[in-house]
């Protein structure tokens, strides 16, 4: 995390150095999702995203590859690799849309500050792993307005307005 003033600055990027990014703003949420189409793209047992707006991601260093991918919901999914290591940065959702990457949390140079704010998709969730009992766990999806912070909620309807 890099500090400039009052606002804070979260940098990664992959595994080789081609593709490196900053984060200007806090994520809206963190989800930790445990649907077998993460896991099996992820090759582990859950994907940890931090939902954030697309216009808060710089581009440091090179350009990430777009990937379509399929998903369950038949709508399929952007993936943005590196274009070397193949690493996922991040994602686009047709739910959410272009305004909205799915940061992959691993990728960030400090991935410890952003811990999953819920769990999502458990139903699938691999019966080895526990998870804390402090944060919110749901067998499928969820809605917003009953777990996002307000503040979220502000900047999600900003995005849905825009």
């Amino acid at each position: 995390m890099v500090q400039d003033g009052n606002a804070a600055h979260f940098e990664g990027g992959c595994t080789c150095g081609r593709v490196r990014y900053r984060m200007t703003a806090r994520p809206l949420f963190v989800h930790g999702c445990h649907c077998r189409w993460c896991q099996r793209e992820t090759g582990s047992a859950l994907a940890i995203n931090a939902l954030v707006e697309t216009a808060s991601l710089e581009l440091l260093v090179g350009q990430p590859e777009l990937t379509l991918t399929p998903s369950e919901s038949g709508r399929g999914q952007k993936i943005l690799r590196c274009p070397d290591c193949r690493v996922a940065l991040w994602s686009h959702y047709p739910g959410a849309g272009e305004k909205v990457a799915f940061l992959r949390v691993g990728t960030l140079d400090d991935p410890d500050r952003f811990p999953p704010d819920i769990h999502i998709y458990t139903d699938s969730k691999q019966h080895w792993l526990s998870l804390p009992s402090d944060v919110p766990v749901m067998p499928q999806y969820y809605r917003r307005s009953e777990h996002w912070p307000a503040e979220s909620l502000e900047r999600w309807k900003v995005l849905r307005d825009y």
